[in-house]
This record gives structure tokens, sequence and C-alpha cells, in this order.
């Protein structure tokens, strides 16, 4: 908990504290971003995913955890066309992870990557038991705070809203 009284942005001196708690997000937002890019181009280039059965695909995928999900309406929806469900989700995360990761629309990106996390936790990691075990549900708590806080370092977020400011004469 930080107890000094005075704010480090007012006469310009800044601690290791100080920087360290803007940045704080910075390793969060890159590993997110990173790993949704990683994961909707692996969705993507993988030839046995995109299609409706067979090892691998999403399709089976789907087939497979149907019965044991949390919402089986939503299994029930994407098997109407997985190929078009495993192409939504490639596109998602390699959108929400462009967006975390360049810090561009990044409250409105981790939004996305929380709903995805959300859905994927509902229905392919539900059945983990422990709970723990799968990694949807840790993901989804993950982009919480990128969800509350957005980019506001090292971001096109940060660098309109500086513009922006600028153009303003300094006021919001």
């Amino acid at each position: 908990m930080h107890s000094d009284t005075r704010s480090p942005y007012l006469d310009g001196e800044r601690n290791w504290r100080d920087t360290a708690s803007r940045y704080a997000l910075l390793p969060l937002r890159v590993f997110l971003g990173v790993t949704f890019i990683y994961a909707g181009l692996d969705k993507l280039t993988d030839s046995a995913f995109m299609k409706d059965a067979g090892a691998g695909s999403v399709g089976d995928m789907m087939r497979a955890v149907r019965d044991s999900s949390a919402i089986p309406a939503m299994v029930d929806m994407a098997l109407e066309s997985p190929v078009g469900f495993g192409y939504a989700i490639a596109l998602g995360e390699l959108a929400v992870g462009i967006g975390t990761l360049i810090g561009l629309l990044a409250r409105l990106a981790a939004l996305g990557g929380a709903l995805i996390s959300l859905s994927l936790w509902l229905t392919v990691s539900w059945a983990s038991d422990p709970y723990y075990y799968g990694n949807d549900l840790a993901y989804l708590m993950a982009w919480l705070p990128l969800v509350l806080a957005g980019a506001p370092m090292l971001s096109v977020d940060a660098a309109l809203r500086a513009r922006r400011r600028q153009r303003l004469g300094g006021y919001r």
C-alpha cells in the first residue's frame, strides 16, 4: 500500500515504485497479446483444426465437450457451423491479441479477450476437475484488470490521448 501523501506527478519527482505502478500492466498486456496472437495463428494454420470432423478438428472437439459443458446450447450453436465457429474464434483471438499488444482500443480488446475466455471456460474447460486445471478461467481473470484500466502506457490509445490533449491545449 502506498502510504506517502505527496503526488510524484505534481513536483516532477518519481521514484521506482511510482514508475513500477505506471508500467504494472505492461507484462500482462504483452503476455495476453502474444498468447492470443499465437492462439489465433495456430488455429488458422492448423489444417486439421478447421474441419467439421477428424482428429484435432474443431467439430470433433466441440462434440466431445458438448455434454460436459455448462451451457450445451452454446456448443450446439457452434456445431451448426464448426468451421465458421473455428474461424470466428481464431480471428477474434488475433484481433484481441493485436489490439492488446499495441494498445489500440485496449479496453474493447480486453473485453473481447474476456468474452472469448468466458465462452471457452463455459464450454471447453468447464469439466476440468479440479477447476483450476482449466486455464480459461485464469485467462478470464487476467483480462479483467485490462478491461478496467485499458493500456495507459506504451500504447496507441495513450498516444492518441496525448495528441488529443495537446490539440486541446493541455486539457482533456
